[in-house]
């Protein structure tokens, strides 16, 4: 009724094995084959978080999120930056979401802007969309612009040039 199995002893597969075979959906090394489709997308990454005793001078790009907790001189660029209520920012803020919880000394450039609360800043505030929280604290002014982070729009056009 029953019979022993080949699995463990070594010799050529079968023709409809093959492709049952474990080692046959690996490659030599190994690794899956290149034509395999990935299980799934890359989960994505937490948010940088900057401590409130770090002061960073100097520049800060990236394309992932980053929250501030310290005190940066310089500029930031990123996808979401969130300012904490402890943070004091000196220079230009440039990212799709900005939240403002602490203190920005500078331009704030973002397609979603919201000033909370506990918000202080001073600096103008180019955006798509705006909210700012009762008891915000704002110096500056506001524009809208389709697209303020490229940096163009009517804040940016120059003069026509001049016929000679």
């Amino acid at each position: 009724m029953f019979s022993k199995s080949r699995i463990n002893e070594p010799g050529p597969a079968k023709d409809g094995d093959a492709s049952k075979s474990p080692d046959a959906m690996k490659s030599p090394g190994g690794l899956p084959p290149m034509d395999s489709k990935p299980a799934t997308a890359k989960a994505k990454p937490p948010a940088s978080i900057l401590s409130s005793d770090l002061v960073v001078t100097g520049n800060i790009k990236t394309t992932g999120d980053i929250q501030i907790e310290g005190t940066v001189e310089g500029d930031i660029r990123a996808h979401l930056l969130t300012i904490g209520e402890n943070a004091t920012i000196r220079g230009e803020c440039m990212a799709d979401d900005v939240v403002v919880n602490g203190r920005i000394v500078g331009r704030v450039r973002g397609l979603k802007v919201r000033l909370t609360s506990t918000a202080k800043v001073e600096g103008d505030i180019i955006h798509k969309t705006i909210a700012i929280e009762s008891g915000a604290h704002f110096e500056g002014s506001v524009q809208r612009q389709d697209d303020p982070l490229s940096g163009t729009g009517p804040a940016r056009k120059s003069p026509p040039a001049a016929e000679s």
